[in-house]
């Protein structure tokens, strides 16, 4: 029978961070349940390939969301890594940890030890970056980021025209300043991908005392009210003499505690399930960060829809595979920006990812002839969903609903966006390059036209995150304590981007692992790192100005 000291279910951003931790004195041994296979293989390694695995069964679960009222009953893809590594091998790479807001809101609403200055240390204990903000910024840790080299000239014209707008330029959105336009920091190392299987995974396995299985986790196992291990399709039990840890997903991760009789207690009752803790909060809460892509024509032939024949591909490739170079050594997601929609804003409610090609994210539908575009869209939705059981078949995906734009709030804050966009694209540094708007077009200008094309052209960046959330242990609708502890039953613990009060500022592959940085430290019983008095940059007019 397998057996180990813990036992953590995923091998994602979080799962392995925590594998990597719990193993690292020597004095525990640590087994990772994951169901998915090697991250072996160029579509996931090589940066530019990204639209590939988040596309392929063999990387992704596949899962779709219910179809979605406010976006015109389209049933939107919701991807997640099903392979070594989790969804840090099949994602954007983009690497941003979160305003320092966004934590403070986290121990504000419960997650007590959570904020900023609890946070930050273990960002930095995380990180291995070169030429951040001194005193801000991790520089030994396992975690390898890498800032952006922005070879075409449309990153920096859109970053002047962020200035020139009146925004301000930041050297570093993860130091003091997140506020601004500036370089984005990508998980790239060395031309290819660092996942967190990169990074703490293979680490983690080299040592003697932790180890993977392979497997489909179909629930906890339970002796009383204490977890003692997890169930894996076709390889029995495996215990855990100390606790159990899921990180699974936000998807995973609540559908393995329904699974298990943890959850809203007639909703296991509806499905059969014995119910052994009533915690009406598993599932709830589910938030996302939903985006545009503002599509423009470009007078110069320098985009990345030039590069989309079969010899400019299969040139591209060459240099990756033989040198790990070149436009297939990045994720095209090069320059960015945060702004507040609004004077009264205290702190960034807007994202732009920048890409000098005009084309899906899942790599479809280029637009013909030269174009690029901004990924855009509000950063603090108060529309939240759901993931709830469609069967007690552990093989069967769950129902997502997200209700996308279910809240008044959501349009509005879209036709801002949009409209602040559109002023910064007509700066002068982007008039060299500044062609025809593709979409929304000229010709969306009304309250109504800009609804209707939100409603239609809307899709995810894919960052799930909530559905165990963090807060006090009597909190109704709290999922885990500010230990990650499971509230109703012993010896399981919830460590990863479900725990998440409040979706934060940006892409969540940072904030994922670092959610599992800090996990382990409380798992282990440790005193968490010192607190930081680091103050973050707020602008210093926020009350009377929007910029």
């Amino acid at each position: 029978m397998t057996e180990a000291d813990f036992v953590i279910v995923g091998s994602g951003s979080a799962g392995s961070a925590l594998a990597y931790r719990l193993s690292e004195d020597g004095k525990h041994s640590v087994i990772v349940i994951e169901f998915g296979g090697t991250d072996f293989g160029p579509l996931i390694q090589m940066p530019s390939a990204l639209s590939f695995p988040m596309n392929m069964s063999r990387y992704d679960w596949g899962f779709r969301t219910e179809p979605e009222p406010g976006l015109g009953a389209r049933r939107l893809v919701t991807p997640r890594g099903k392979v070594v590594g989790g969804s840090s091998s099949i994602n954007g790479m983009v690497y941003v940890r979160g305003h320092a807001m966004d934590f403070d809101h986290w121990e504000e609403s419960g997650a007590v030890g959570w904020g900023f200055r609890h946070v930050l240390p273990y960002f930095k204990r995380m990180e291995a970056v070169e030429g951040g903000d001194a005193g801000w910024r991790g520089t030994d840790g396992p975690l390898h980021v890498s800032r952006a080299k922005m070879a075409n000239p449309l990153y920096r014209a859109f970053i002047e025209a962020g200035r020139q707008a009146g925004y301000g330029v930041t050297p570093d959105y993860n130091g003091e300043r997140q506020e601004g336009f500036a370089a984005f920091e990508q998980t790239i190392w060395k031309g290819e991908r660092f996942s967190a299987a990169k990074a703490y995974l293979r680490p983690a396995l080299a040592r003697s005392n932790a180890r993977k299985v392979q497997g489909l986790a179909t629930r906890i196992v339970f002796e009383g009210r204490r977890a003692v291990g997890v169930e894996v399709e076709g390889a029995g039990v495996v215990r855990a003499r100390r606790e159990v840890i899921v990180a699974a997903s936000t998807i995973n991760s609540p559908k393995l505690l329904l699974l298990s009789g943890i959850g809203p207690a007639e909703q296991l009752r509806a499905q059969g399930i014995p119910v052994l803790a009533d915690r009406p909060g598993v599932g709830e809460n589910l938030q996302d960060h939903l985006e545009i892509y503002m599509q423009v024509e470009s007078l110069q032939k320098i985009t990345l829809n030039g590069k989309l024949g079969l010899l400019s591909k299969a040139r591209i490739g060459a240099e990756w595979l033989f040198f790990r170079r070149g436009l297939g050594a990045t994720n095209h997601f090069e320059s960015c920006g945060f702004i507040r929609s609004r004077a009264g804003e205290p702190y960034p409610d807007i994202q732009y990812h920048f890409l000098p090609g005009a084309i899906r994210y899942d790599g479809r539908a280029a637009v013909k002839g030269h174009g690029f575009q901004v990924h855009v869209g509000p950063m603090r939705s108060k529309s939240r969903g759901h993931v709830r059981l469609r069967s007690p078949d552990p093989a069967a995906p769950p129902e997502i609903r997200f209700n996308y734009m279910s809240h008044p709030d959501d349009w509005t804050e879209f036709r801002t966006a949009i409209r602040l966009t559109r002023e910064i694209f007509g700066q002068a540094a982007m008039t060299p390059y500044l062609g025809r708007e593709i979409q929304p077009g000229a010709g969306a200008q009304s309250d109504a036209a800009l609804d209707a094309f939100v409603r239609e052209h809307a899709e995810s960046a894919y960052h799930p995150c909530g559905t165990c959330r963090i807060g006090r242990s009597d909190d109704a609708l709290a999922v885990v304590d500010p230990e990650c502890r499971v509230i109703g039953v012993e010896g399981l613990r919830v460590a990863d981007s479900s725990i998440f009060p409040r979706i934060t500022n940006g892409n969540l592959n940072a904030p994922s692992i670092m959610t599992g940085e800090k996990a382990a430290d409380h798992i282990l019983g440790r005193e968490p790192l010192p607190a930081s008095n680091q103050q973050p940059w707020i602008h210093p007019e926020w009350r009377t100005s929007q910029r």
